[in-house]
This record gives structure tokens, sequence and C-alpha cells, in this order.
């Protein structure tokens, strides 16, 4: 992370695919102090077995008949999650006037938030990491960010 340095008063959002921490830098660039400012978790996503119980649908090419993929229902509610984040995060950028942001986040999460990011927020964005970290202790993220 040494890349980059965390000023004051930056965000930092860490994240995947079922929960996201907005944290503020409340301490200098050389000695981070992070605050959790939001949590954002993902609703209760059941079992595959009891979201869709249909069989794959089938498609017929000339005389040819072959099945499709089954819908992913976890991946589809990893995508809304993201959305959701996404919308948040805009809200709370223009509320707060941040300026600032950087983003942490599994690579299929940062993808997704990527996709989900309106261009006010992505203007904000100083750097993204793809790491997994949302499920650290404080002062572990502190930790991973300051080395």
């Amino acid at each position: 992370m040494n890349a980059r340095i965390i000023p004051y008063d930056a965000r930092i959002l860490v994240a995947d695919a079922r929960k996201a921490l907005l944290l503020r830098n409340t301490g200098t660039a050389f000695n981070l102090i992070l605050e959790v400012e939001q949590v954002i978790e993902a609703p209760h996503n059941a079992p595959a077995r009891e979201q869709g119980t249909d069989r794959p649908g089938r498609a017929a090419m000339g005389s040819h008949r072959s099945s499709l993929n089954q819908t992913d229902f976890h991946e589809l509610e990893e995508g809304r999650f993201a959305s959701k984040v996404a919308e948040k995060l805009e809200a709370i950028c223009k509320a707060n006037d941040i300026h600032k942001l950087f983003i942490i986040a599994p690579p299929k999460a940062l993808a997704d938030l990527r996709r989900a990011m309106p261009e006010a927020v992505k203007n904000r964005i100083v750097a993204e990491y793809d790491k997994d970290l949302v499920n650290l202790s404080l002062g572990e993220i502190q930790k991973h960010l300051a080395a």
C-alpha cells in the first residue's frame, strides 16, 4: 500500500460481495487511525435450491437443441449489492463533500463496484486495491494499509 499515501480525512471503502465498510482516516498520512463511518451488509441470501426450482431452459438452433445455463441467483444478488453500495456511496460523497476515496475489494467485487459506480464517485477515487480485507479487524486493516 506504500504506492499511495492515505491523507487525513480520506475515505476508504473496504468491501466484498456481502459486506462493505466505509472508513475514515482521522490520523495523519503516516500514522493511520481508521474509524468506521458506515457498515453496509447484504440481506440474507437463501441457498440456490430455495431460490429457483425450475430446470434450465432449452434453446433451438435449427435442428439442434441445447440447454441454457442455470441462473446463478447468488451472482445476481452480489451485483445488486454492489449497486446498493454504489448508490449509498454516491449519497455519502455528496452529503459529506468527500474528495479522496480509496477502494479495497476482491477482484470480482471490485469489478462489480466499478460497473455500478456513477461518474461522480469514480472521479473521487484515488486508488483501487484488489485485496479481501473486509472480514479483518480494524487494527488488521490499518496494518495492511500502513505497510
